[in-house]
């Protein structure tokens, strides 16, 4: 079995992660691993764009107001502060690293000025764009700057899990302190031990854990999984966010209409062609995504249709074809013409406003240990996500992470106490039916009980359900020599039950987390994270 060595090991190679690896590949020797091909990644998918105030006409105060607005009470204002106030700036580094932001023609200045767009929940225009495909446009620039200064990205490479000085010594260990991680190399099924001094989590969210969800096969919740399994406290898993608008077609896999179809005019209809969102929001169909997707969910319920319509045929077809080339393209596919029908769409699982609870630095309670991205609880999203605040998120905590990891890098540790990786008695399995059967079950009944209309029957049903399966799946896992459909399963088994015993504690609905058994805010009891520890 290999045993390799670094000073930090990025776990992730999205946005977050790779703006990290940049900012801080000065500070000594760095490995970044991908779990599978280069660019793969929740960034590399994202449709809409990132937020920042761009525009005289907006300030820092507004995108503040909005983003503590849309999360329901429980944002913590200093995260939304340093996130909204230092957004310009990476902005700023993101173009001066080649990344190309859609620009339109402004006759007043007579130039080319950035096309800023609004999305749900922003009073004003403050996101910039690249088309509609701006995750790529920042992940393909990204990746060639890292690779332009030498930091090594190793793909198909999935952690297994942290290695500790808890996991190693036992509780007598008073401060818990990362050394690195077990490593499966997915081609060749070998177990690397990757000795480290920092470990950087970036592995994005656990929107796989619901049958219907926007995101790639990536989104497995591993990082969350690993650190709750060392020990690190787990935050406001209760608080997954449904996109409103996910594409619904037989042949169709998890594509997502942006927010952006909205914030240019898109209006959500019923089969009859009535629209719906005046009855539930005085932003109509801008209000933020848990009214949208409620107001779906309720819909759906009253009518028994499959699906409901978001209509763009009034708008300008060409303008429409310029703003939105991928959806206009993607959709014509599926033999939809979005400019002369309405496209057919229902919610999905898209994003987890929770994670490894971490402070303004991305450090967790595990000392080396950092999280960064979609896979933190920063505290900036709260109770739900205002839109497109995700990407300068990852850009705001890599940079402010980036600041303190070098501090830990003259640490001296117990290395060689660290033990290579056994398969003990492990054998091959010849029952992967398993595998297969429980992933879809998780995934099922975490949409049918833990959806978005939630109760306390179906909650405990849920948390039945996964405590059996993660008992089957346990056995399993000791049992037959891993692999990454083995590790992607004990890992959303795990954030599965992170979410259910978050929506558990919470006695009260609050932003994408809503109850029918307590169906109001509860200020007195829960203006609070949800935190979990294991043990």
């Amino acid at each position: 079995m290999s045993i390799l060595e670094t000073d930090i090991l990025i776990i992730g190679s999205g946005i977050a992660g790779l703006y990290y690896a940049i900012k801080s590949h000065n500070q000594g020797r760095l490995m970044i691993i991908n779990k599978l091909d280069k660019y793969e990644s929740a960034t590399y998918y994202a449709q809409g764009g990132i937020a920042t105030v761009f525009s005289s006409e907006d300030s820092f105060e507004e995108h503040i107001n909005d983003t503590l607005i849309a999360g329901d009470g429980l944002c913590h204002k200093d995260a939304v502060s340093l996130v909204v106030r230092d957004a310009p700036s990476r902005i700023k580094e993101l173009i001066d690293l080649g990344v190309k932001f859609s620009k339109v023609y402004d006759p007043v200045d007579n130039d080319m000025v950035y096309d800023l767009t609004r999305e749900g929940g922003h009073t004003k225009r403050r996101i910039l764009h690249a088309d509609d495909l701006t995750g790529r446009e920042i992940e393909v620039a990204l990746m060639r700057a890292a690779e332009g200064m030498g930091i090594k990205v190793v793909d198909r490479h999935m952690a297994i899990d942290l290695i500790t000085t808890r996991k190693l010594f036992g509780t007598k260990e008073t401060k818990n302190r990362v050394l690195g991680a077990y490593v499966l190399d997915t081609l060749t099924g070998e177990v690397k031990t990757i000795i480290s001094k920092v470990v950087v989590l970036a592995t994005g969210g656990a929107g796989k854990v619901y049958l219907y969800a926007s995101v790639p096969d990536t989104e497995t919740g591993d990082g969350i999984a690993m650190a709750y399994r060392a020990g690190a406290s787990i935050a406001n898993m209760e608080f997954i966010q449904f996109h409103p608008t996910c594409l619904y077609h037989p042949e169709a896999k998890s594509f997502l209409i942006s927010e952006s179809v909205r914030g240019e005019g898109g209006i959500l209809k019923r089969k009859d062609g009535s629209p719906f969102m005046a009855a539930y929001h005085p932003m109509k169909d801008l209000a933020p995504r848990d009214i949208v997707a409620r107001a779906i969910d309720s819909e759906l319920k009253k009518s028994g249709d499959d699906c409901v319509f978001l209509d763009v045929t009034h708008l300008d077809p060409e303008s429409t074809k310029k703003r939105f080339p991928h959806i206009y393209n993607t959709l014509l596919k599926y033999g939809i013409d979005m400019t002369k029908q309405p496209i057919p769409v229902v919610p999905a699982a898209h994003y987890t406003c929770g994670g490894v609870q971490t402070d303004l630095n991305g450090k967790t309670d595990i000392e080396g240990l950092f999280a960064i991205g979609e896979s933190a609880c920063t505290g900036l999203h709260g109770a739900n996500r205002l839109a497109s605040n995700s990407l300068i998120e990852g850009l705001v905590f890599a940079q402010q992470t980036s600041k303190i990891t070098q501090s830990y890098l003259g640490d001296v540790l117990p290395y060689e106490a660290i033990p290579p990786w056994t398969s003990g008695n492990a054998v091959n399995s010849d029952e992967m039916v398993v595998v297969s059967h429980n992933w879809d079950e998780i995934r099922r009944f975490m949409w049918n009980y833990v959806g978005i209309v939630r109760s306390d029957k179906r909650l405990m049903r849920a948390r039945r359900r996964i405590e059996m399966l993660k008992e089957e799946i346990n056995e399993y896992y000791w049992n037959f020599k891993i692999n990454k459909d083995v590790l992607e399963l004990r890992n959303i088994a795990t954030v599965a039950e992170l979410a259910i015993r978050g929506a558990q504690m919470r006695k009260e609905s609050r932003g994408i987390h809503y109850t029918i058994d307590y169906p109001h805010k509860d200020d007195a009891s829960w203006l609070k994270d949800t935190v979990i520890k294991k043990g």
